[in-house]
């Protein structure tokens, strides 16, 4: 719905509530066109329930006012003596209508100093989590949000394992598209895996539908920055088709709100010219220089003519190298205690078993406790993910031959990469453009060779029908031959860079997109994707900030002496005050 579509809307819902509550208003002491009245009947109502004025504007907060019209509804009930949980059920599961009923046909009473103190145990409980999950939910929609890193897109910055604080005001908390949801949760209700929204999610009909006229336009809070080059940025994936990730299911059209949360460094603002040149970026012709703490990976080819042993990969922590072993036999359990470890194996020539692993290998116990004769291969030439200190390393030991960075050459299309059109641009992900990345106000030429480009941005970003035939494009009908953009767009690329999906593939990141900054780690764990029961603390990162420069700083221990400080502090004040 627009803007006039929603101020019609909240007009019929202050017709809904003055029809069902002015007789109400009236035995509270009021009069009755206090309850037409927009916000005003808001404020009289708070004072006819005893509550705080400013319990009007939570009603009016996305997300939070589907926790508190049910809170008010009660309180409403419970000021005309409908106390018993019979009414209280009835009020909620009639979504406030029962309040027709008691204003109509019921001669009640205001009750004009009741206690508002729970009667019951239970009660008191009911009431400090529905508080409770009220401020957390405000907190958590608009100022900070938690996040773990789940792939290893942006290693070796941030790691799979780091547990994240992300800010929403640093750019402006978005406001929530998608009023109907539940609180505290994204797009799956865990547990029952289930949509925790309510969207008509349809290609065919998700345009038309009733439910989807509820979405709110695209609003934004007033941040304090922009989104600038080099920040790591935490947006909704706008390509996010999934119903549910690692699940083969239809295509689904989801709110922008509720698409998956990627996160990645932003290497492209508005109206920037970037292209990859050899695996790096490239901005208006220069360079980008990534801040000092950026640990981007690129892909080495290491030689040895002596052989490359993972040792020599394990002592610089290089990773998503493979490893072969030689087996002259397995017998089924020496094979069973295997397979947690194995990736792949194949019997060679010789007759003998070669076993393929990740970085990993298989555990040293294991091989001991099964009594398995494995020996490791040592071939001259290992493809291993490295950071630009690993690679330094590896070239200052004697026994490394050769380190040399692997590329796709220029012109070599690299599959799956934007805008898919390998006949008009054969890019990828080492070499990749010159683009331009749209600004705001700008205008384009649009013409079959520039609208492949394009094209998503006008369709699917700025809702306008896209039509090519043959050399001519038509836009809502019409030919065209330029477009002037509504909104910035950014360009997102993974610090690991062979290995991460981003803009490469998937082309441009709107404005509207962007959900908020990372700013502080508070725990990370090794061995994330291993089991609870293979974690392992990353001491040196628990506590540290996600921005600035330098070497990052754990104000772990700090935090650790401060909250000691504040036990003895406490215990010596209390002891005090008892001896007075």
């Amino acid at each position: 719905m627009d803007g006039t579509q929603w101020i019609i809307f909240i007009l019929i819902i202050q017709v809904i509530h003055f029809l069902g509550t002015w007789k109400l208003y009236v035995k509270a002491g009021r009069k009755p066109w206090e309850a037409a009245i927009p916000i005003y009947n808001g404020i009289v109502l708070m004072k006819i329930i005893n509550r705080p004025w400013w319990w009007v504007l939570l009603l009016f907060i996305p997300i939070i006012n589907l926790l508190m019209f049910p809170v008010v509804w009660v309180e409403t009930i419970r000021s005309f003596g409908k106390n018993t949980l019979v009414d209280t059920w009835l009020v909620i599961l009639t979504l406030g209508f029962y309040i027709y009923y008691i204003n109509y046909a019921e001669d009640v009473e205001y009750i004009k100093d009741r206690s508002l103190k729970p009667k019951t145990g239970l009660g008191e409980w009911v009431s400090s989590i529905v508080f409770a999950i009220v401020a957390a939910t405000f907190v958590h929609t608009y100022f900070i949000q938690p996040y773990v890193i789940p792939t290893g897109s942006l290693e070796r910055t941030l790691r799979v394992g780091d547990f994240l604080f992300v800010s929403k005001f640093h750019y402006g908390a978005r406001v929530p598209m998608t009023t109907l949801a539940a609180p505290m949760v994204h797009d799956t209700l865990p547990v029952l895996k289930t949509r925790s929204y309510l969207a008509d999610v349809n290609p065919e009909t998700h345009k038309t539908s009733w439910i989807n006229k509820l979405q709110l336009p695209y609003m934004r809070l007033p941040g304090f920055e922009k989104v600038k080059k080099n920040d790591i940025v935490v947006f909704s994936l706008p390509a996010d088709t999934l119903y549910q990730f690692f699940k083969a299911q239809k295509a689904v059209i989801k709110p922008i709100d509720k698409k998956s949360n990627y996160v990645k460094r932003c290497v492209g603002t508005p109206g920037d010219s970037l292209e990859v040149i050899g695996g790096y970026v490239y901005i208006n012709g220069e360079q980008l220089q990534l801040s000092d703490r950026a640990k981007p990976m690129y892909v080495y080819d290491v030689y040895a003519k002596n052989g490359v042993s993972s040792r020599y990969l394990e002592e610089v922590d290089a990773s998503d190298y493979l490893r072969t072993y030689i087996a002259t036999n397995l017998n089924e359990a020496q094979y069973n205690a295997l397979v947690p470890y194995v990736s792949g194996a194949k019997t060679g020539n010789d007759g003998k078993i070669e076993l393929y692993t990740s970085e990993n290998g298989i555990p040293t116990e294991v091989i001991r406790q099964f009594r398995i004769s494995l020996s490791e291969q040592k071939p001259r030439s290992r493809m291993a993910n490295l950071t630009s200190d690993m690679v330094t390393e590896l070239r200052n030991n004697p026994a490394i031959d050769s380190v040399v960075q692997t590329n796709d050459p220029k012109g070599m299309y690299g599959g799956n990469t934007f805008p898919q059109k390998p006949n008009l641009y054969p890019w990828n992900n080492d070499n990749f453009g010159p683009i331009y990345i749209p600004k705001a106000g700008t205008t384009v030429e649009i013409n079959s060779k520039t609208i492949p480009l394009y094209k998503k941005i006008i369709r699917d970003y700025e809702h306008n029908d896209v039509k090519v035939t043959g050399n001519k494009v038509l836009i809502n009908g019409e030919e065209a031959d330029s477009y002037t953009f509504k909104q910035d767009y950014y360009w997102m690329m993974g610090d690991n860079r062979d290995h991460s999906e981003d803009s490469r593939t998937w082309g441009y990141v709107p404005e509207d997109h962007i959900v908020g900054k990372p700013v502080f780690l508070w725990m990370s764990f090794d061995n994330f994707r291993q089991g609870i029961s293979n974690w392992r603390i990353r001491w040196e990162r628990v506590f540290t900030t996600v921005g600035g420069s330098g070497e990052p700083v754990s104000y772990f221990w700090y935090f650790i002496a401060l909250l000691a400080g504040w036990f003895v502090f406490d215990f010596f004040r209390k002891k005090k005050k008892k001896k007075a």
